[in-house]
C-alpha cells in the first residue's frame, strides 16, 4: 500500500501515534481529553500510551481488565479517524463516553443516558454509507451498560440520539448574531415529537462505522444540559458516568469469557444460569 494511503509515522498510525499491538481491545471514546485522565485516574494501574493533537490515550487495568481510553475531539470527522485508526491497532470494542443535552424535562441534569441508535444528521458516515443506512448500537455493550448502572445505582434513561456536526444550529441554537433559519428553529421541537432522547455529535459516526467492521460498539452520556428546561451544568454526572462505563467493561469481559467457555458466539440471559 502507498505510504499517503495509510498514513503512519515509523510503525505508529498517523493520527493517534499508536502502534499495532500497544493498546487493549475495550476503548473509551470521550471527546474531551482532560476527561481520559480523569478515566485513568479511576484505574488500579495507568500510563500514557501517545498524545496527538486531540488524540490522547491512556491504558490501565480496572479490576483486572485492561483497558484504554483516546479521546476524539468534536465531531464525527475527527470522532472517524480514531476509530479508523484504534481498530487498525487492536481494539475491537469501543464505547463512547460523552456529555449531552437532553430533550425532555424527565431527564434531570446529571442523570445518564445509554443510546439504543443514533439519527444520522452528521456528515462522515455518508463517506461509508447511504442515509438508509442505521446507526445502531451493539446489544451486548447496551445491556452491559445498563447491568452496570443498575450495579452502581444511578439514574439512567435508554433511547435514540440525535448526531450532528454543528453545535450552534444543528442543535437548535443561534448563531452569531442571533442567525437562525426554518430547520434549526424547529429541531428541538421536531426531535421531541420522534422521542429523540439527546443530541450531541458522535455516536451516530461510531455506531456506523462499527457495525460496517464488525465491531462492538455503545454509547452512554451524562446529562449537563436540559433543552425542555434550559438548565445547564458543566460536568454533571461524569463521574458517575465513569463508574458505570468501567463497571460496563468489566461486565463485557465476564460475559466474552463465558461466551467462551460454553463455545457460543453470542451473549444472551440464559448463558448465566
Amino acid at each position: 500500500m502507498k505510504k499517503a494511503e495509510e498514513p503512519k509515522v515509523g510503525e505508529k498510525l498517523y493520527h493517534i501515534r499508536i502502534e499495532k499491538g500497544s493498546i487493549p481491545r475495550f476503548v473509551f471514546l470521550p471527546g474531551d481529553p482532560d476527561r481520559v485522565k480523569k478515566f485513568a485516574e479511576s484505574w488500579e494501574t495507568s500510563q500514557l500510551v501517545a498524545q496527538e493533537r486531540e488524540y490522547l490515550t491512556y491504558k490501565g487495568k480496572y479490576s483486572g481488565v485492561d483497558l484504554a481510553c483516546t479521546s476524539t475531539g468534536i465531531g464525527s470527522g475527527a470522532i472517524a479517524i480514531a476509530i479508523e485508526e484504534l481498530l487498525r491497532v487492536g481494539a475491537d470494542t469501543l464505547i463512547r463516553t460523552g456529555t449531552t443535552g437532553a430533550m425532555n424535562d424527565e431527564v434531570q441534569i446529571g442523570d445518564l443516558i445509554i443510546s439504543l441508535g443514533a439519527f444520522r444528521a452528521d456528515g462522515a458516515t455518508r463517506a461509508y454509507a447511504p442515509l438508509g443506512y442505521p446507526a445502531v448500537a451493539n446489544y451486548e455493550v447496551v445491556s452491559a451498560l445498563i447491568e452496570a448502572a443498575e450495579t452502581v445505582g444511578v439514574g439512567y434513561w435508554t433511547g435514540l440520539t440525535y448526531s450532528t456536526d454543528s453545535f450552534y444550529l444543528g442543535q437548535g441554537r443561534p448563531g452569531y448574531g442571533g442567525f437562525t433559519n426554518g430547520f434549526s428553529s424547529k429541531i428541538v421541537d421536531t426531535l421531541r415529537g420522534l422521542k429523540i432522547i439527546n443530541m450531541e455529535m458522535e455516536s451516530s459516526t461510531l455506531f456506523t462505522l462499527s457495525s460496517i467492521y464488525g465491531v462492538r460498539a455503545g454509547a452512554i452520556f451524562a446529562a449537563i444540559a436540559n433543552r425542555s428546561s434550559g438548565d445547564f451544568t458543566p460536568n454533571a454526572g461524569v463521574d458517575k458516568m465513569i463508574k458505570v462505563s468501567n463497571e460496563a467493561v468489566k461486565i463485557l469481559s465476564e460475559w466474552d469469557n463465558l461466551k467462551q467457555a460454553k463455545g457460543k458466539g453470542h451473549f444472551f440471559p440464559s448463558l448465566l444460569k
